[in-house]
This record gives C-alpha cells, sequence and structure tokens, in this order.
C-alpha cells in the first residue's frame, strides 16, 4: 500500500491523464496512507512547490511551445529551411549535435529538448526533409523527432564530461578515491573523455548521413 502513489502514478501516464492532476492525486492517496492529514498533505504540497518553483518556469516553456506551434512555428521553419540552399536533415542535426557537444564540453547549458529540440532543431529538421522530398508520411515524421533528440543526447551526454567541473566528472573522481585510487585530478578524466566524444560525434554524423540516404531513396523523384 505505500507504494500506491507510484501505481498511480503509471496508471495516469498510462492513460494519458491530466498530468498535474495525477501527480497531485498521488501525493494525496500517498499522504493518506501515511496518516497525514488532508492539512499536513496540502501544507507539505505547498511547501514543496514554493522550494521547487524554479520548476514552473520549465513548465512556462510547454504552453509557450504549443502556441508557437499552434500559430505557424513549423511552417516558418520551412519557409525558413527552404531558402538555404544544399541543407538536408542530416547536415541540419549534426550542425546541433555539434553546438550541443562544444556547448556542453564548455559548460554551456543550452535546455535541451523543451527549449530546443522541440520548438527548433525538429520543425526546420522536417522543413528541410519536406522541402526535398515534399510531404512527409507519420513513419518519418517520428524518425525525424527521434533522431532530432538523439543528437540532442548524444551531445549533452558525451560532450559534458570533457568539462572538468561537471558534476559527471566529479561523481567519477569522488567514486574512484572512495575506492582507494588515491588523488583523482579531474583534467585527466577530462582528457580522457575526448576521445569518447569524438566518436560520438562522428557516430552521430554517420547516423544523419544514413538518414538523410533513406529519406532521398524513399522518397526519390
Amino acid at each position: 500500500m505505500a507504494l500506491i502513489g507510484i501505481l498511480i502514478i503509471i496508471v495516469g501516464f498510462a492513460l494519458k491523464f491530466n498530468t498535474i492532476a495525477v501527480v497531485i492525486v498521488s501525493g494525496i492517496a500517498t499522504g493518506l496512507i501515511a496518516d497525514m492529514s488532508i492539512s499536513e498533505i496540502l501544507t507539505t504540497l505547498g511547501e514543496t512547490f514554493v522550494q521547487k518553483r524554479e520548476m514552473s518556469l520549465f513548465l512556462l516553456t510547454l504552453p509557450v511551445i504549443g502556441l508557437c506551434e499552434r500559430y505557424g512555428l513549423k511552417e516558418k521553419a520551412i519557409m525558413l529551411i527552404e531558402k538555404v540552399k544544399g541543407l538536408s536533415t542530416g547536415k541540419l542535426i549534426s550542425g546541433y549535435l555539434f553546438i550541443r557537444q562544444v556547448a556542453a564540453a564548455m559548460g554551456v547549458k543550452l535546455g535541451g529538448h523543451p527549449q530546443f529540440v522541440r520548438p527548433l532543431i525538429n520543425p526546420m529538421a522536417q522543413g528541410a526533409a519536406i522541402a526535398k522530398c515534399g510531404e512527409l508520411k507519420e513513419e518519418d515524421e517520428d524518425l525525424i523527432k527521434a533522431n532530432s533528440a538523439a543528437a540532442d543526447n548524444y551531445g549533452n551526454f558525451f560532450g559534458q564530461n570533457v568539462f572538468l567541473a561537471n558534476s559527471g566528472v566529479l561523481l567519477i573522481a569522488g567514486t574512484l578515491e572512495t575506492l582507494g585510487y588515491g588523488n583523482i585530478d579531474t583534467l585527466q578524466i577530462a582528457k580522457a573523455s575526448i576521445p569518447v566524444a569524438l566518436i560520438a560525434f562522428i557516430l552521430g554524423v554517420i547516423q544523419n548521413y544514413l538518414l538523410d540516404k533513406k529519406l532521398a531513396k524513399k522518397y526519390k523523384k
């Protein structure tokens, strides 16, 4: 019974109910199971919301993106991309992968999927494909979405460890020191991460090149 809150979240998300409503119901149910009064539950929820109010800045991006898409964000992206000669979907995504990886390696946070991939990179990538191939099938739209998201993941995950003050690098150093390997230089960890980041970038570019080839073959005019 103690895990009833997790069950509510799983079922609610699976049935695509309102996210905020599911989380609140889960919190209330968990509180009742823990013998908390309604007043205590609401107080805990309110205090947690205030302490984590920076999350509201993230949540605000979602309706803004929705409004932009409702009023022609994708169409404007297509119009913009059509004016750029020789730019393909794969090249655009590879360009973003490079920017994301370099930014992560320098410790610069770009925001990732909500702020870049969904409102900017994916619409432009689809625009590049539409400009060359015409109307896309839904499965190919999903494929472009997946490649756009993957570029963000590759760039962030493999680029961030090149920055010696990154939390991942500090975690590695701390773990090695705990295991008795002595004083660990985070600069050495960052240097060791550079070849891995380069390999990840090359493989990402190859993946995007194959995406271009697949689309060109499928929509050959």
